[in-house]
Order: structure tokens, then sequence, then C-alpha cells
């Protein structure tokens, strides 16, 4: 935990500015979504953008007018990747809004769309996704994205991905750090969810699968987010499950399927052939100017009701989706998260990825509607 030295000065700041970042992390509740092609959720219809829905600006927001996503790159000819600009300005931060310099990712944009995408060969299945499949890392106290650099600041998490995550973790700290637990040693991104317990006694996941696909009506137009991006979905806060009776989204996959529920009626009883799973989707459109906003969320949206981008947030980049496999079955009495109930389950992700495989994938699988492995082949 955080070590508040002995004097009062000192203590009086230190627990202001905790005060003050456990207020952002849980400030907005999950956006609902739709069921992806990458396996069955909970997640209820297409966000709109109504009165709930996160604004593109806040006050204060220093950014001035939209770029279209990518990484920060020149023009290049069709078919090759686009080469980095040596002059982009490094992203500034105001009141919480990270602003990433507009003219290189307006550059990138255009490098990215000039691609020539891989022609499609044999038969793949016609859903926009790609994948990578990765294991458990470690656990520890911190959240580099909510906490930045307050160590054991945060309930436990447990982390995936990047090797190396912790409270210090930055964009380039992520991409330095070369160990990963995914299958793609191209993708150094982080990724971490409330560590789960039975009884008091840590349950790892048995297989976690990072889907990136599209929900969106017309993928074609999908976009890489750009290095550095940010954002969580779900509420730590939240401890009871919502009105519709649709806030537990644990469910159970294989043979058998689910065949009662634990005593507190919480947790689904799968048969001993299946396990608990759970999916966690985040919003898909991005407002184009910010690698982050105060509550991680309001620079991100789900598509409107035509199943497109709202104006707010005009750039459709891929739809991130945890598909966590729990090896818990028949027994699942006794089940907390690190941040409570069931209900409190939230996911944090941290871009990473090597630059050139995220845009292949994302030009080659998404942008043609087809389901690629985690090579990125078909």
């Amino acid at each position: 935990m955080i070590n508040l030295r002995s004097t009062p000065r000192h203590r009086r700041s230190v627990t202001a500015l905790l005060l003050v970042s456990l207020a952002l992390a849980g400030g907005c509740k999950e956006a609902p979504g739709t069921p992806g092609a990458s396996g069955p959720s909970s997640d209820t219809g297409i966000g709109s953008s109504g009165p709930d829905a996160p604004m593109a600006t806040a006050p204060g927001d220093p950014s001035a007018t939209p770029s279209a996503p990518g990484t920060s790159a020149t023009p290049s000819a069709p078919g090759k990747p686009g080469t980095p600009a040596t002059s982009a300005a490094p992203p500034t931060a105001s009141g919480g809004w990270i602003t990433i310099d507009a003219g290189a990712q307006a550059a990138a944009t255009k490098a990215f769309f000039a691609r020539k995408p891989k022609p499609v060969t044999g038969n793949p299945v016609k859903v926009p996704e790609f994948n990578v499949g990765c294991t458990t890392s470690h656990h520890n106290s911190d959240d580099p994205i909510v906490l930045p650099k307050l160590v054991g600041g945060s309930h436990n998490h447990t982390f995936w991905g990047n090797k190396s995550t912790d409270a210090n973790s930055t964009a380039e700290s992520l991409r330095a750090s070369k160990a990963t637990t995914c299958n793609s040693p191209d993708d150094q991104s982080a990724y971490w969810v409330p560590t789960m317990y039975q009884n008091g006694k840590v349950v790892d996941p048995k297989e976690v699968t990072v889907y990136y696909g599209s929900r969106l009506k017309d993928p074609s137009r999908t976009q890489p987010f750009p290095f550095g991006l940010r954002m969580i979905t779900g509420n730590a806060k939240t401890q009871v499950d919502t009105p519709d009776k649709q806030g537990n989204h644990f469910w159970c996959a294989g043979i058998g399927g689910e065949i009662g529920r634990s005593a507190d009626k919480t947790f689904p009883v799968c048969a001993k052939t299946a396990n608990i799973v759970r999916q966690i989707t985040f919003p898909d459109c991005w407002d184009g100017k910010h690698l982050d906003s105060p509550d991680h969320k309001a620079h991100m949206a789900n598509g409107d009701h035509t199943g497109a981008c709202p104006k707010s947030h005009p750039v459709p980049v891929p739809s991130v989706s945890f598909v966590i496999s729990y090896p818990l079955s028949a027994n699942t009495d006794g089940i907390t998260l690190a941040s409570g109930t069931s209900f409190s389950m939230h996911a944090d992700f941290f871009n990473a990825w090597k630059d050139e495989a995220l845009a292949a994938r994302v030009r080659n699988c998404l942008d043609q509607g087809v389901k690629c492995n985690s090579a990125g082949n078909f």
C-alpha cells in the first residue's frame, strides 16, 4: 500500500491525491454494446448517444479540431507501411485530457488507407475479427491508467499481456518491454481486470482471448487506435445488479452449459464439462483527439442507433473484447472480486501494439470483413 510518511502535512497531501484519483476510477457506468462475433455477451444493443453518452469535449478541453487516428506516420504508397513521422509533437495533457498531434494523426490515417489490403485467400469466416490468446502474467495492487505512479494504491488486479505493467507504466515503457504472455510478440499492450477470489484464494483465468473486431454496420473504415490510447469499461463501484437483472455477465461455456445458480444466485453453476466465462467489450468509436480523458471513458463511445459512430466520436477503431475463462464449474460458491461483488467487474486496456503489425491486421482483416487468426492470417 501507499507509504504515508510521518508528517501530517504530507499525509494530507497524499491522501487528497488518492481520493481524487479514486473518484475518477468509478465515474461512469459501463456503456452497453452488442454481442460480438467472438462469443456470447450479455451486453444489450448498440449504444446510443443519448443524455448519458460522453461528449467529445469538456470544459477545459485543450483540443480544437478532430483528427483521425493511426500511428504517427507519413503517407506511403499503396501496399507500403507508413513511415513514422519525426516531427510529431508529443501528447499534451490538460485536466486529464491527453491530446494527440492532430497533424501527425491525419498523416497516419492517410497512410493507413493508402495501404492495399492483402488479397483474401481460402474461405475465411465473414466476420471482421482477429485475436490474441493470453495467459495470466502477474498480480499487483496498481493501476497505471486510473492511479498512475501510486504504487499499491488500487485493489488487486490480474494482468496479462505485457509483463512489465505496474503503477509506473507508460506507453513508452510498455513499448520498451518486449516480454508478453500473449501469443503475438507484436502485441506489447497491457490488459487487466480485478482479481477473482474463491473463499479468499486467488482464482486465475484458465485462458484469455482478446478479440479485436467491429460491431459497426460498415467495418471497412475502421482504423488502428493510436499508440498509447488507454480506456476502461465497467464500474468498480457497482455492487448490485441492474434493475433489468442484466448486470451479471458471467455465463457457462462448454458442453452442458449452466445447470443452476450459486447459493447467493450471483454466479451460474456449470456442468463439469464447462467453465465460468466473462466477456467484457470496450467501445469502438473514438473522438479522434485524445489518448485519454478524465474518467478514462469520455474519449470513447459506442455506435449509435444506425450502427455507425456518433458525430461526437466519429472515428471507428477496433472493438476490444476480453473473453476470460475461469477454471470453475460446479462449485461456484464464495466467489468475490478484489473490487467487490461480481457486478463490479471492469477492465482496462493500454495500447502498445507495434504500429505495423496492428495496421496490417486492421487493414487486412477488419476492413475486409473477414476473420483472421492470432498471426493476422486468413
